[in-house]
């Protein structure tokens, strides 16, 4: 079966979109002042570098989880290039894996990371269809 999100037009330049899953979770959508909305939302291309992360962020403390490894905090930087000439795209992105904690185990960390990369992240996956993708994991070891 297909995903489907319905995305309602709330005036103006904002956008409200449902999740497909159970808790009627939604997300606010807007452009930004210069280009006549609010900025009340995420811009769309916003968007999907977070679902990137997500995507790969739920697959890396899935494993981790799984390995007994749990950092103390994790988070993600995505960076992306837009093409100069529209249709703009991300033709670029980078994507930095920060753990910190005060044990990190960095060969269960780099393997939970590897394999969110190349075998469980779809939206990594589709990224690279369209966008060159660097990946780096940093290490933050709390003294």
């Amino acid at each position: 079966m297909a995903d489907k999100v319905t995305v309602d037009w709330k005036g103006n330049m904002l956008f409200e979109s449902d999740n497909p899953r159970e808790g009627n979770h939604t997300v606010l959508m807007d452009a930004g002042k210069a280009s006549g909305g609010n900025d009340e939302g995420l811009g769309p291309k916003a968007m999907m570098l977070s679902s990137l992360a997500g995507c790969s962020g739920l697959d890396v403390v899935s494993v981790l989880k799984k390995m007994k490894a749990s950092p103390e905090d994790f988070k993600m930087e995505v960076f992306g290039e837009l093409t100069d000439e529209h249709p703009k795209y991300y033709h670029k992105v980078d994507v930095k894996y920060h753990f910190y904690g005060s044990d990190l185990n960095a060969s269960k960390i780099n393997k939970a990371v590897d394999l969110s990369i190349e075998k469980y992240c779809g939206v990594m996956e589709m990224f690279r269809r369209f966008a060159e993708v660097t990946t780096s994991v940093h290490l933050h070891n709390n003294e």
